[in-house]
């Protein structure tokens, strides 16, 4: 008797063994587990942790709730000026209702990619070349809410939308680089002119400047020689100033009929006038060639 009886308590602890071996489920900490008890959906969603089901009867489905990094093929489209490019682009989501992620979609993922790739056609077919370029911000939050608006319903909420890379045909981005060229040698030119304007203003107050002292223009004259002169491999033309060869001329020009009729002391004064403009004109040729030997 006491045989049957430790047989049937054997037999009880190995069928409860089995029950609860059949019927344990664990949810992880970053899941949550939907029940269907003969098909239909019964209770709340299980949290993580040890739980159990009736064998046979319940059937779990466990949702992961982390956040899933979603990459979109590269979608060809025609944008708003008529340019055909390649966009592609990633998608960050998470499930934040499990039981209308099983229920409400078949593959919330599939379903999740495939709006995913409608919208990012649809933007390309709404934006321009430039703002696909340089205004990503606005097409990302614009390509959000369009992913974000059908999801909601599939218990999914949409995260962030990332457009990764815009690809340009070769001959669009041969046209780019010879747009950027064109700009810059634009520039170049209006900043070369500035400076040009500038520097003639600076050069008409130095020419007023000179005017007022012409002694300044030869001291300006004889700088430059010695600047030139300075470069050993240069061959160096000297030009000679217009008033010099005019005091030569008037140190050698003939007395005239005036000339007869004039006292001999103011024939002296212009004899000696002659001889001072004469010792100028050589000791400005002088310093000249000082300055070219230099």
């Amino acid at each position: 008797m006491v045989e049957e009886l430790v047989g049937v308590v054997a037999a009880v602890g190995a069928g409860a063994l089995v029950y609860v071996a059949s019927a344990a489920r664990v949810v992880k900490q970053y899941e949550r587990g939907v029940v269907f008890r003969l098909g239909r959906l019964h209770g709340d969603v299980r949290r993580p942790g040890f739980n159990l089901v009736v064998p046979a009867v319940d059937r779990m489905r466990k949702v992961n709730l982390q956040i899933v990094t979603m990459p979109i093929p590269a979608q060809e489209g025609i944008t708003r000026d008529n340019v055909t490019v390649r966009v592609d682009a990633v998608v960050y989501f998470k499930v934040v209702d499990p039981a209308a992620a099983i229920v409400n979609v078949e593959d919330y993922r599939f379903a999740v990619s495939q709006m995913a790739q409608t919208s990012l056609r649809s933007i390309i077919g709404k934006s321009e070349l430039d703002d696909l370029l340089s205004n990503r911000e606005k097409l990302n939050q614009g390509l959000e809410l369009m992913i974000d608006s059908p999801a909601v319903e599939w218990g999914v909420t949409i995260d962030r939308v990332e457009i990764k890379d815009v690809s340009l045909p070769d001959t669009m981005k041969r046209s780019m680089a010879r747009q950027a060229e064109a700009d810059r040698e634009r520039r170049a030119r209006l900043i070369n002119a500035d400076a040009e304007y500038q520097a003639s203003k600076k050069l008409a107050q130095a020419a007023h400047q000179m005017a007022d002292t012409p002694s300044a223009l030869q001291l300006r004259l004889l700088q430059t020689v010695m600047a030139v002169a300075a470069e050993k491999n240069s061959t160096l033309v000297l030009p000679i100033p217009v008033e010099l060869l005019r005091f030569l001329e008037r140190g050698q020009q003939p007395s005239g009929p005036t000339a007869g009729h004039a006292g001999a002391a103011d024939q002296a004064e212009i004899a000696e006038g002659a001889v001072d403009r004469t010792e100028q004109a050589e000791e400005a040729m002088e310093q000249l060639r000082r300055a070219v030997e230099q």
